[in-house]
């Protein structure tokens, strides 16, 4: 089976986010370093090349597949900022009806900039993926 790509690194989280080339991008990213920071009580480790993360959780899905990734993560892409969060999919819906402009995609979602987007549902959203991959994986 095939091995993840993404692995927690070494590399400093500060470095990479000061490489941000775009000032509101970079400016927000450590922003959302410090709100997730907050609401899980982790310090931020950068995963692989381009994703800051928190906490790790061993995954296991039904097909056999299982590897490890961080509880809450994020990555200030080129054209927007991905927010990794996994909550159960009515919790999602009904957090990111109220969230502010954004996009989705198949396990992200996309925003691009934090004023576009309310902090406080975000902070919910953190908390809530926390207790999903806790009730679906186990205590980490």
């Amino acid at each position: 089976m095939a091995e993840n790509k993404t692995k927690e690194t070494t590399a400093s989280v500060t470095e990479f986010l000061n490489a941000v080339a775009d000032e509101t991008k970079r400016k927000d990213s450590f922003r959302l370093a410090q709100i997730m920071e907050e609401q899980t009580g982790l310090k931020a480790k950068m995963w692989g090349p381009a994703i800051v993360g928190f906490g790790s959780c061993h995954y296991r899905y039904e097909s056999g597949r299982e590897g490890d990734m961080p509880l809450v993560a994020f990555s200030p892409r080129k054209a927007e900022i991905s927010l990794y969060l996994m909550q159960e999919p009515a919790e999602k819906e009904k957090l990111l009806a109220k969230l502010g402009r954004h996009k989705t995609g198949k396990g992200c979602t996309y925003i691009k900039k934090l004023e576009d987007i309310n902090e406080g549902v975000l902070r919910q959203m953190i908390t809530s993926t926390i207790d999903y991959i806790k009730a679906k994986y186990g205590p980490q």
